[in-house]
């Protein structure tokens, strides 16, 4: 989560891959999680938030932490 640090650039490209969604019919079973999903989970579990990880030196002292 280190990485997460880092501002995301307005590139198109990257709002393409993470919308991104498959046509097609779906495998059977639990669908598989997407990176969102877990980063989400993972920042609810170290109480995080969008302004921490917009403060770099709060964010490293928080994820060593979790």
């Amino acid at each position: 989560m280190v990485w997460a640090c880092v501002v995301k650039e307005d590139i198109d490209w990257v709002k393409e891959c993470m919308e991104y969604e498959v046509e097609g019919s779906r495998p059977r079973g639990r669908p598989k999680r997407t990176w969102r999903e877990v980063a989400q989970k993972d920042c609810q579990a170290c109480n995080l938030n969008r302004e921490d990880a917009m403060d770099c030196g709060r964010w490293k002292k928080l994820i060593k932490i979790g």
